[in-house]
């Protein structure tokens, strides 16, 4: 089955399901929750969330950015229904969507873990490795096309 993809307010029901699942797969890991200003900060952010029937897959979050840009953040997928291609429609859609509201470019802080599967769709390392939450990351980029 195709994961039904959705954008989603931010403070709904469904954004709660997401914050969970980015707690658990992003977070809990490192030993870390998000604070009340962290989420209270994703008002200004689009969501987008997989789903199969009512079940909650994957989830990520859109920030703008100044100069043309907009950032993909918190990108996380079931631990049991990763390597599905769940990531992948997530990331196409945020694209596709980036575009229509009008931005050139999307960047991001990927893992280190996660470096291999953002240059297989596209993105490019921008500048050093660097150290966020503990964890070695790498910022990368992607020019986008208009429709």
């Amino acid at each position: 089955m195709t994961p039904r993809l959705r954008w989603i307010e931010h403070l709904s029901p469904a954004y709660a399901l997401s914050v969970a699942l980015r707690r658990d797969v992003l977070r809990k890991p490192l030993g870390l929750e998000f604070t009340e200003a962290q989420l209270g900060s994703e008002s200004n952010s689009l969501h987008l969330t997989a789903w199969e029937e009512d079940v909650l897959l994957g989830t990520l979050l859109l920030t703008p950015l100044d100069g043309g840009s907009i950032q993909m953040r918190q990108v996380a997928v079931d631990d049991a229904k990763q390597r599905l291609g769940i990531g992948r429609l997530l990331v196409a859609e945020s694209e596709a969507e980036a575009v229509r509201r009008g931005f050139s470019r999307i960047m991001l802080h990927a893992r280190d873990s996660a470096v291999g599967f953002y240059l297989k769709l596209g993105y490019r390392p921008v500048g050093d490795e660097f150290v966020e939450v503990g964890v070695k990351h790498q910022e990368m980029e992607k020019r986008l096309q208009g429709p």
